[in-house]
């Protein structure tokens, strides 16, 4: 299990080997922190989610799946973009698919050798997922991690209720 760590922090500083991207399935940046990624990784980020094929029309990266990039001018070395679950009241299997954000993003930090990750909470903006649920699915996906790396995951929160409900549940 990798050490878990809880900071509160602009995920887009952080010199880890990859932040997560809470993205939408374009792939091309928006509002909260796929928007501010965007921004501070550069045009080249655009660029390189632009070519990573569709898989239907409109979806780069269905909802619970991820894809990596480079983090070009970000302090971080890759940029692994997941698709977290609108919420619609728990009933349309969210849960599993915010599951498997952290899944898919674990094991893409693994394959491409990155020992320390940073997770925002996922889905918990406008995708409205309640805070205390995600966390909690967040930190029994990163507590049942068995890959050998990454060794370090942060969850780096954006404001105080988020670290102090992160660092209850821990």
């Amino acid at each position: 299990m990798p050490r878990i760590e809880v900071i509160e922090a602009d995920i887009t500083t952080l010199a880890v080997d990859a932040i997560v991207n809470a993205a939408n399935q374009t792939l091309l940046g928006g509002g909260g922190v796929d928007g501010a990624i965007h921004r501070a990784a550069g045009p080249r980020l655009t660029a390189a989610c632009r070519a990573i094929p569709f898989v239907r029309p409109a979806v780069r990266c269905p909802t619970g799946d991820a894809r990596i990039t480079p983090g070009f001018d970000l302090p971080a070395r890759h940029v692994i973009h997941t698709v977290g679950p609108v919420w619609r009241g728990g009933k349309d299997c969210e849960a599993e698919q915010l599951a498997s954000c952290y899944r898919e993003s674990l094991r893409l930090a693994f394959e491409h050798g990155a020992r320390s990750i940073a997770f925002p909470a996922i889905s918990c903006g406008v995708f409205g997922y309640p805070l205390d649920q995600a966390a909690r699915i967040a930190i029994r996906e990163v507590r049942a991690w068995h890959g050998i790396s990454p060794q370090l995951v942060l969850f780096c929160c954006f404001g105080s209720e988020t670290v102090d409900t992160y660092n209850t549940l821990l």
